[in-house]
């Protein structure tokens, strides 16, 4: 019998975080608390940037952000935002998507899988992805109960199951 497999990702849809990111600039343009304070989001490939005129309006342009990212069915994990910092007159806070596993996360993945799953399941690192494979597709089940038990630092998706 030939070996299960799946492949661990984690990716942000483009198409998602554009939906959401005009979700929030409609919201941020109608808000009757964000009127004459500069709010503005600009988003350009995996990069956002946010401006208000305070610190706090900028926090709540972030907030208003994330809830429609969680709105639109995309993690918070996938979102890495910075401090407020002041830029002339106006705060701003860049956040990035993160788009792939880093080549240290990845090892940690490797690690978790090597040390608690079931011993017929091995992994390999490909790239900005973890491929896991098993004869057992009930050992890969558990695999993935396992990583999503994991408290890590990223969304993690599964793929490609075979």
């Amino acid at each position: 019998m030939a070996d299960s497999s799946f492949d661990v990702v984690s990716k942000v849809d483009p198409m998602e975080a554009e939906n959401a990111v005009n979700q929030a600039r409609k919201e941020v343009d109608q808000r009757y608390d964000f009127k004459g304070v500069g709010a503005a989001i600009d988003f350009k490939g995996e990069q956002l940037t946010l401006h208000a005129s305070s610190e706090e309006r900028v926090k709540a342009v972030l907030d208003v952000v994330q809830s429609k990212f969680v709105k639109r069915g995309i993690s918070l994990k996938a979102i890495d935002a910075g401090e407020p910092y002041a830029s002339g007159k106006e705060y701003r806070i860049e956040a990035g998507l993160k788009n792939g596993i880093d080549s240290d996360n990845a090892k940690k993945l490797n690690k978790l899988i090597r040390d608690e799953a079931p011993k017929s399941v091995k992994s390999q690192i490909q790239g900005d992805e973890l491929r896991v494979t098993s004869k057992s597709r009930d050992d890969l089940q558990a695999t993935m109960r396992l990583l999503k038990a994991a408290d890590l630092d990223l969304d993690l998706q599964f793929v490609n199951m075979r």
